[in-house]
């Protein structure tokens, strides 16, 4: 994952009227699955703030703060990691299974949704993973759709997608769907922010991300970046958040999808602070934000996996406990799941 942009907590242009919104916004009507769409050439005026200037890179170069030291690598060996069975559903279960970092088997409607797949031992430009994926891929079942967050390489990985059926449903941001399409996937869905499609009864709402694009040296902000909000037949909700930085956007999306029961947030890769603010939560921000889209569940994720910043390598885990209990948030409500582990939601 390269450098990323600066940003404020001011809204910038979007999909959503910029007027004053209602309390419960109306969910745009599903696209068609697969639809053929022109986009911008460009998502630049998505960015919550200009991408850094001469001055930030200058700064990060005198400091070179990358990586934790050895007393914050240290910890590595105790890195939670337990893979056990992916638990029995039926079509009215909604189970999640940390695969690690930003990636997911979610069971939900009676589908088996990836997020983020990431199945390889090692990405661009980062060192290999210090915990092995948490579910190994003969494991899991029949895959019935991917979402993705955005194309950096710590969440888009040529070689996991590579495994997949090329027929397999994949829900892509706008302006990524030429990826996909030459690597001869077939049924590809890209979304503008606050669009959604469905499947097989799954509602699959594409919502705004305080971050960015990249993938080249030429494709800066090319694509546009966001989370997903899956809602099955009965309702339920779970709100995947892909990469983010804390901001408005939370709020928002808590007004217009209601009752979300489970968040699936980022906590990590978040140091130094002045570098990474704007598009990485830290634990306390992930807190916030679950708070603010109303989430009766929070999962941490996007640590723990990957060596991307100079925070120590388990900080993560024990800022956001605090930041959890300090909340006054009900501790089993706090789903910190070791790599492999799953949750059923009641």
């Amino acid at each position: 994952m390269t450098q990323q942009p600066r940003s404020t907590t001011g809204t910038p242009p979007s999909a959503e009227n910029t007027g004053t919104a209602p309390a419960h916004p109306p969910l745009a009507a599903p696209r068609p699955p697969a639809e053929h769409r022109v986009w911008p050439r460009t998502f630049h005026d998505r960015l919550t703030a200009p991408l850094p200037g001469l001055k930030a890179f200058a700064r990060f170069a005198r400091e070179g703060a990358v990586r934790p030291g050895p007393a914050g690598l240290a910890d590595i060996p105790r890195l939670p990691h337990a893979p056990g069975p992916l638990p029995r559903v039926d079509a009215r279960t909604v189970a999640v299974t940390w695969a690690g970092h930003a990636s997911w088997v979610l069971r939900i409607g009676g589908l088996t949704v990836l997020t983020d797949p990431v199945w390889s031992r090692r990405i661009l430009g980062t060192p290999a993973r210090i915990t092995p994926v948490g579910v190994p891929w003969g494991d899991l079942p029949r895959v019935d759709a991917v979402v993705i967050s955005h194309n950096h390489y710590d969440h888009l990985d040529a070689p996991t997608l590579r495994r997949l059926p090329r027929d397999t449903p994949v829900l892509v941001p706008a302006g990524l769907g030429r990826w996909f399409h030459r690597r001869r996937f077939t049924r590809v869905t890209e979304l503008d922010w606050w669009e959604a499609t469905e499947l097989d009864g799954v509602r699959f709402d594409f919502v705004p991300a305080h971050h960015w694009s990249k993938r080249s040296l030429t494709d800066t902000c090319r694509t546009l970046w966001g989370g997903w909000v899956l809602t099955d037949p009965d309702g339920r909700r779970v709100y995947f958040a892909g990469d983010t930085g804390y901001g408005h956007w939370f709020t928002r999306i808590g007004r217009r999808y209601p009752g979300i029961d489970l968040a699936l947030l980022p906590i990590g890769a978040y140091d130094p602070r002045w570098w990474l603010r704007d598009v990485h939560c830290d634990p306390e921000e992930a807190v916030r934000a679950a708070q603010d889209v109303g989430a009766r569940h929070m999962a941490p994720m996007h640590w723990g996996t990957f060596v991307l910043s100079a925070e120590p390598v388990l900080e993560p885990l024990t800022r956001v406990r605090a930041a959890w209990q300090r909340a006054g948030l009900p501790r089993e409500r706090l789903w910190d799941l070791p790599v492999g582990g799953s949750r059923v939601l009641e």
